[in-house]
């Protein structure tokens, strides 16, 4: 069995007529009981209107600094098995995340944000430039980290979505610093907004041990630890090399419409995107091939200014669409002729997701197959993560039933 844990902080036209065209923003209320993996707190939250999917917006603020290097590679790996895990609910939930790296000051950046987008493929091309380096004199600038993963965070006003942030981190928080707005009153304005704050402790310092519990009683939130490198099962399949070819068939499948400006700025993002790409081990794009194929990962391949899914969804009218808002290979075509290219391209499409679909049964049955066989790995973090998930979620109208995380 080709097994081994990796560390996780937490923290996816036709061709003679297409050409493929490929975000950072470089006192205290009366504590509640901690919340664990296994113990739910309850909260009222709304829920959805009958019909409607339900949404789930998911922030990890993660410490960069140099002790985290094995969490962050980690991240790279596994940020599409997350999405896979948050989207496993029944309705399929509409998802965004975002991210708020954190350093210390003194060291190249206190923080970066990525807002939250449903674009995972932005989020994964921000996570690729993050390198673990900096801090070194123990506590880190987690109060501002968790203020600025409120304030900078272009959280929806939707009653009834899961909100929720993830602190993972190694090291406490600087409290000595006069200007900072304490952890505290950041998280009586997220239990006001009805947004829940999960801290995960990486390694087991007992001064973190004790702030991390803290943050997780003001926050509504669960407490979780895992050792420094995290712990989460990575297991090699042999549907990972097909679904990882498959994912790149998927790109190839988006025609990116708009003026000139929009175009190159959606093809500067998908390069960037690319990079990232290149760098991922096959499990990491199959992992990504699963979550875009998925009802939830079609907002992640497609993003915006992508014709396919526009006339799919009606927002786009190819007899009222210019020629000077296609990409040259298309710019000559008639109406009709248009229509064609983009209804083969559409078919084309869904034949991928549906072997996409039929491997990642397989792939699924032959992880839960190798993780039984190791022993269930029920400690790992991929289970409480899920745990932790499937119970906050379930008060958000989510159902994840007992299926279990995606590896």
């Amino acid at each position: 069995m080709n097994t081994k844990l990796i560390g996780l902080g937490l923290f996816g036209l036709t061709a003679a007529a297409v050409a493929y065209y490929p975000l950072l923003t470089a006192s205290a209320p009366t504590p509640l009981p901690v919340q664990t993996a296994g113990q739910p707190l309850a909260i009222a939250v709304p829920q959805p209107p009958p019909g409607q999917r339900p949404a789930v917006e998911a922030v990890f603020v993660l410490d960069t600094t140099g002790s985290m290097g094995g969490l962050i590679q980690a991240a790279k790996d596994k940020i599409w098995a997350i999405a896979s895990t948050l989207a496993g609910a029944q309705p399929a939930p509409i998802i965004r995340m975002g991210l708020v790296a954190y350093r210390d000051r003194g060291d190249d950046y206190v923080t970066r944000v990525v807002d939250l987008s449903p674009d995972l493929d932005r989020l994964q091309a921000e996570l690729f430039q993050l390198q673990a380096q900096g801090g070194g004199d123990g506590p880190e600038s987690v109060n501002q980290a968790i203020h600025e993963a409120l304030t900078r965070i272009n959280w929806s006003r939707d009653p009834g979505a899961y909100r929720v942030v993830f602190l993972v981190g190694d090291a406490p928080p600087h409290l000595d610093y006069q200007d900072d707005v304490p952890y505290a009153q950041s998280l009586a304005q997220a239990q006001q907004r009805g947004i829940r704050v999960n801290a995960i402790q990486c390694g087991h310092q007992a001064d973190t041990r004790g702030e991390w519990q803290r943050i997780a009683q003001l926050g509504n939130g669960a407490y979780l630890q895992v050792d420094q490198a995290g712990g989460a099962v990575a297991i090699a399949t042999p549907y990972d090399a097909r679904l990882a070819k498959l994912s790149a068939e998927l790109d190839d499948t988006r025609i990116f419409y708009g003026s000139a400006d929009e175009r190159e700025r959606r093809a500067a993002e998908v390069a960037k995107a690319g990079a990232a790409k290149s760098a991922a081990a096959p499990a990491a794009l199959a992992r990504r091939a699963e979550f875009v194929a998925s009802p939830s990962g079609a907002a992640s391949l497609t993003a915006d200014q992508e014709l396919v899914d526009a006339v799919r969804s009606g927002r786009v009218d190819l007899d009222k669409l210019p020629a000077a808002a296609l990409p040259a290979p298309l710019a000559k075509l008639d109406a009709p002729e248009l229509a064609k290219v983009v209804a083969a391209t559409a078919a084309r499409r869904e034949t991928i997701k549906k072997e996409v679909q039929d491997l990642s049964t397989q792939r699924a049955g032959y992880l839960k197959e190798k993780v039984e066989a190791a022993g269930g790995a029920k400690d790992s973090l991929d289970h409480q993560l899920w745990n932790t998930v499937r119970k906050q979620g379930a008060e958000a109208g989510l159902g994840y039933g007992e299926a279990g995380p995606r590896y």
